[in-house]
């Protein structure tokens, strides 16, 4: 039977890079030290599919009524895309593990910045 991970609203699924043991001057870290840090890092392995957003209402109908038709739901893209490496916030993170893997799933708010290659460079 074959499982897949979705991903829900805004928010993204990240595998973080690999734990600081070292400074760059070659002094090791305690344990926790890492962990410790206020921003991480990682590359983005899946996306939700965005922010919800309402229809728009006809200025016909009452907006008190329920509306038909719940089932088409819109959403307003993300900015993150699979394979960036995002740079976020650690305190808005949740860590879980799937199929062995451990991955952190951020909301789109905690993220801080995006590093995207950028293939058409490379085509020039």
């Amino acid at each position: 039977m074959a499982r897949e991970l979705i991903v829900i609203g805004d928010r993204v699924l990240i595998k973080p890079d690999n734990k600081k043991e070292m400074t760059n001057s070659g002094l090791y870290l305690p344990q926790g030290a890492y962990e410790k840090e206020k921003v991480h890092s990682g590359k983005i392995v899946k996306v939700g599919p965005g922010i919800p957003v309402p229809e728009p209402q006809d200025s016909s109908i009452e907006t008190w009524k329920d509306s038909a038709d719940k089932t088409s739901n819109q959403y307003f893209p993300l900015q993150a895309k699979v394979s960036d490496r995002a740079i976020f916030l650690r305190n808005s993170a949740v860590e879980i593990e799937y199929e062995n893997v451990e991955y952190i799933i951020v909301p789109q708010a905690a993220i801080l910045a995006l590093i995207r290659d950028n293939l058409m460079d490379g085509i020039k």
